[in-house]
């Protein structure tokens, strides 16, 4: 009750505007958190970490840092902070389109299948564009014999989901800015703002020139879209995750591509939705996360995402922004080295753009990120000019890693693509080259085999709480079996169990599976008799006479002389005293046996997958509290 009273005393500050939001992590779990929320002017939206429930989006009409700083002083919150906004386009950043534009960007409307022998018809212009062969795409594709494996999600503002170039490799994915399965990046539109909708492809002669769009960080090469997005502050970012999509795609055709929209077409996000992004990715056997933004602020909650990601062997590329700055500047999530490979941009001739961040912090490795013909919404192409196209190129690198090791993970894709050419100072590793890359990825086991992983690491929960782990497995050279998982060193009057039971694995992909550790809290039983010391239970009648007396005898002490006071007070304590001891011999004791629950302490938690003859496992640390 102090506790409430000193939180709601904290709280006390003018209401803001309209309703903001907290990223808490918490022990109390749902139902805890939601109790704390009564008392203190918030809402609990859900959790944000996907099967875990640790991590919970808050609301509150109050001043969100205020009940940031409250939380944080309460037991069972782990850490707190602010929701941020975060844009896809932010104001002043440097990636201008040139002018004129390059010239030639409207030729190569040449269709051709690509991949190579498929039916799927793309622009020449697409695939055969100088940042394809400064990265060595076909090269790779061609001597290691990779097309991509694997999932690779990509948060952004969605995609256009009947883009032929994407059609066969392309998931329904997630909407997180309208929480429902399924992503487009035309429900962002309102067809009222067009003459026509959908918008008619042009010739070269109603669309002479490219048109630009996107704050003028792209340029539509065929469609009259851009008449209306043009300067329309609502679409500054529509189609930027359709262009990311199709940087990727032109890496790995054959890798499938999960869109994960937690943006909307203006280019704002939530920090929470993005954190949903990762969580969902990771949960859906995402191989590669593909996060072409950045923001100056940290956040704890988006390092614990991208470390969970990372314990699960899931590779991530991040943009290093276009502010055209260099140390020592920050911007996240590109600074989270251990999580994240950052992506600078070069210009065709190798040298950084003139927007690009630079700095070894935030810089891994570099990509092409100036005129890149990609794919666009209503079925068309663009040419887009920033850190974000260039993200894409290493993003799409990994599934065709991931063709050569199954296994391989963060730290092993790293390694490779740190094999690069050199491009001056601030550039990190230099300029990504898929075939040194390719060539310098350490050789995997000699036959079919898996691996197992585990997160979060650690966790604390408190006696009577749930908490839940994920599990991974992914398959090495091909491993084409069904693995069993079991789970041993759950602690006394606790239970481990792990969904589903087994996975198969198709060679290719990681399967997931969750683990939920059950506890019991802790509880006094009823008491028990105990007749081994027999000390007296007094009935209430000799209680009541034995006081009695003693009253009595504080009265007559009052008008006895003070020579008697101390006989009279010695013969009511010995009477006393006979009294109590006539009950003695008879009683019983009623004793509180030891508390029954989970014990508190810390332990390590084995998950175990198997098959066959094969058997190999992962560990983490569960704290009871």
């Amino acid at each position: 009750m102090w506790l409430a009273c000193a939180l709601a005393a904290l709280l006390w500050a003018t209401p803001a505007k309209a309703d903001s939001g907290v990223i808490v992590r918490t022990t109390l779990g749902l139902q805890g958190l939601q109790s704390l929320c009564l008392l203190n002017s918030c809402t609990v939206v859900g959790a944000i970490d996907g099967t875990l429930n640790q991590v919970f989006l808050l609301t509150t009409p109050l001043s969100p840092q205020t009940l940031v700083n409250a939380l944080r002083t309460l037991p069972g919150i782990v850490n707190a902070e602010v929701d941020q906004v975060l844009n896809l386009v932010p104001i002043g950043a440097l990636n201008q389109l040139p002018t004129p534009l390059p010239a030639g960007l409207l030729s190569g409307r040449t269709l051709a299948a690509y991949p190579p022998n498929s039916g799927t018809m793309v622009w020449d212009s697409y695939v055969n564009q100088p940042a394809a062969g400064i990265v060595k795409v076909s090269q790779a594709q061609s001597q290691f014999g990779v097309t991509g494996k694997g999932i690779v999600a990509d948060i952004d503002t969605g995609v256009d989901p009947n883009h032929p170039a994407l059609q066969g490799v392309l998931l329904a994915g997630y909407d997180f800015t309208r929480n429902q399965a399924g992503v487009s990046e035309l429900n962002d539109l309102t067809t009222s703002d067009f003459p026509v909708y959908p918008p008619p492809a042009c010739s070269s002669a109603t669309c002479p020139s490219p048109a630009r769009v996107n704050q003028s960080t792209a340029a539509v090469l065929d469609q009259s879209t851009a008449a209306v997005l043009d300067g329309e502050v609502q679409y500054a970012a529509f189609g930027h995750g359709t262009m990311v999509m199709g940087v990727i795609h032109l890496v790995a055709p054959t890798a499938k591509l999960l869109p994960l929209k937690a943006f909307h077409s203006d280019g704002t996000g939530n920090l929470s939705d993005i954190l949903r992004a990762i969580y969902y990715a990771v949960q859906n056997n995402a191989s590669v996360i593909n996060m072409s933004f950045d923001m100056r602020t940290s956040s704890p909650e988006l390092k614990n995402a991208l470390d969970y990601a990372n314990q699960l062997n899931v590779i991530c590329a991040a943009s290093a922004g276009n502010d055209g700055q260099g140390p020592p500047l920050l911007v996240y999530p590109a600074a989270l080295q251990n999580d994240v490979m950052g992506v600078a941009s070069t210009s065709d001739s190798d040298v950084r753009s003139s927007f690009s961040n630079y700095g070894d912090a935030i810089v891994w490795v570099a990509a092409p990120g100036e005129a890149i013909v990609t794919t666009y919404p209503f079925s068309t192409y663009s040419a887009g000019w920033g850190t974000s196209f260039s993200a894409p190129f290493v993003s799409g690198g990994a599934p065709l890693l991931r063709n050569v090791r199954t296994d391989v993970n963060e730290s092993l894709a790293a390694s490779a693509v740190a094999h690069a050419q050199f491009v001056g100072a601030d550039m990190g590793n230099g300029r990504l080259d898929l075939l040194m890359a390719l060539a310098a990825l350490p050789a995997g086991s000699s036959s079919p085999d898996y691996i197992i992983s585990a997160a979060p690491s650690s966790t604390t929960i408190a006696a009577g709480e749930d908490a839940k782990f994920t599990v991974s497995a992914a398959p090495s050279d091909g491993f084409h079996q069904i693995v069993t998982w079991s789970c041993t060193g759950a602690p006394a009057a606790a239970t481990c169990t792990v969904s589903p039971s087994s996975v198969m694995l198709d060679g290719t992909n990681a399967a997931n599976a969750t683990v939920t550790l059950t506890t019991m809290a802790r509880a006094l039983l009823p008491p028990v008799d105990n007749p081994r010391f027999a000390p007296p239970l007094l009935p209430w009648k000799v209680l009541s006479l034995c006081f009695g007396w003693l009253l009595v005898s504080l009265m007559v002490c009052n008008f006895v002389r003070a020579s008697r006071k101390r006989l009279w007070l010695s013969t009511s304590a010995v009477l006393v005293l006979a009294s109590f001891c006539a009950s003695c011999g008879t009683g019983t004791i009623l004793s509180l046996p030891p508390a029954q629950g989970t014990p508190a302490s810390t332990y390590t938690i084995t998950v175990t997958g198997s098959s066959n003859n094969l058997s190999h496992a992962a560990s983490f640390k569960l704290t009871v509290k």
